[in-house]
């Protein structure tokens, strides 16, 4: 078989794992630390570094490809995996992984995932190790079938070769006012997330909110380009419900006032509510979606927790319970399983975000381009980190490079990959 090797090595992310109950619940911020006691298993202290566990596949002519598995920010929270453990997850890949991993055809991706993340002892393997194993299966299949990764993205699931740019979202973590200007400068489409994630960022009745998302507004007209008008979306951690009651008819009038203050822009409020369990979520989050549309809103619902792996996502979808599902990549596990997602989300009318997290690396980040590139997702994340120029550039000329070497593709088809047809 290909794989004739595979090589471990431990790493570090692009930001840090935090613990979301402990800021929750009031933690105090003491410079770019936390205090206090962790609440959720698995944190020594509420913000700790994010470690990753990248993995080599050695294939028969020496090449090595690689891919890097970790979890998300607000790891073990809303029904999400247990904090990464390097340890844990090296002693997995070296037990169940590896041997499966030499004995798959690498030429074939979907099959080699199929094969390599089946159960073990009846239980799913860890999604940060689906997630980076899968990057690196996939980079395989592109080495040895002489393509880019999106391309056998689109072989594999039957699709044409792309030729749209995909709109790509940035965050500006704590550095909001600084990060919303750069964003603006650099012409995101999509912008600036807010990390709305406490009390005080969200303000007596959400007033601090209100007036941050009016500022945003304002500061695009002062220093935007003429005619330029990105998606405003605020990820508000739950703190809508939080602070104005659960019933969605509340949060609806909430978002509703919002979005008429900013009139010009199309407005995304991210996790509005958390109601604790998936099958709650889903009968809130399609309540809310419905009452907005009734009234002809130009606000959209996005939904994040509780809707983590593939089959979660397929049933918001299907329950038109968001207006659009933020695919968080290490969460869902395989990146053939976020391709399936956005493919679902589009069947079902939903918008598909390729999303992920700050806690990223490089790797993985490029990995996630040619995924949301190939399917044609809404919008993408600009990862990994919590600032503004990295994230922009390092999935901004990753897709800038993979659409020109598609126009390529696309003037000379002979040399596509099988099964691959232009759009």
């Amino acid at each position: 078989m290909q794989i004739k090797d595979v090589i471990l090595a431990p790493g570090n992310g692009a930001f840090f794992y935090d613990d979301q109950a402990a800021i929750r619940a009031g933690a105090v911020q003491d410079g770019f630390i936390y205090t206090g006691k962790p609440l959720t298993p698995g944190f020594n202290s509420i913000r700790v570094p994010a470690a990753i566990l990248s993995i080599g596949l050695v294939l028969m002519d020496e090449t090595v490809v690689w891919g890097d598995m970790m979890s998300v920010q607000y790891s073990g929270a809303s029904g999400r995996d247990t904090l990464f453990d390097i340890t844990e997850i090296s002693d997995l890949s070296a037990r169940i992984v590896v041997p499966r991993l030499l004995e798959v055809d690498a030429s074939h991706f979907l099959q080699a995932c199929a094969s390599v993340f089946s159960y073990a002892d009846q239980k799913r393997l860890p999604l940060s190790l689906e997630y980076g194993v899968s990057q690196a299966l996939l980079r395989a299949a592109a080495h040895l079938r002489r393509c880019s990764m999106a391309e056998i993205v689109c072989s594999e699931f039957g699709l044409p070769l792309p030729d749209r740019r995909v709109p790509i979202f940035c965050q500006s973590g704590d550095s909001r006012e600084i990060n919303v200007d750069k964003m603006i400068l650099k012409g995101a489409d999509v912008l600036p997330h807010g990390l709305i994630n406490s009390r005080d960022k969200f303000g007596p009745g959400g007033r601090t909110f209100v007036e941050f998302v009016t500022w945003v507004a304002d500061r695009i007209r002062k220093i935007g380009l003429p005619g330029y008008q990105p998606v405003l979306h605020f990820d508000v951690y739950g703190w809508i419900g939080l602070a104005v009651g659960m019933a969605p008819q509340e949060i609806a009038d909430f978002i509703s006032r919002l979005a008429e203050k900013v009139p010009d822009f199309r407005l995304n409020i991210e996790c509005p509510a958390d109601y604790g369990s998936t099958q709650a979520q889903l009968e809130n989050y399609a309540s809310l979606v419905s009452i907005l549309d009734e009234r002809g809103s130009n606000a959209r619902v996005v939904v994040d927790e509780r809707c983590n792996t593939l089959d979660d996502i397929r049933l918001f979808a299907d329950g038109k319970a968001a207006h659009l599902v933020q695919i968080k990549m290490p969460d869902v596990g395989s990146i053939a399983d976020t391709g399936r997602a956005v493919l679902v989300c589009k069947e079902n009318k939903v918008g598909a975000y390729v999303g992920g997290s700050c806690a990223e690396t490089d790797l993985s980040a490029r990995t996630s381009v040619h995924i949301a590139v190939a399917t044609q997702a809404d919008m993408m994340l600009a990862k990994p980190g919590m600032g503004v120029d990295e994230g922009f550039s390092i999935v901004g000329n990753e897709q800038s490079r993979l659409l020109a070497l598609l126009e390529k593709r696309r003037a000379q088809p002979r040399q596509h990959v099988k099964g691959v047809v232009s759009a």
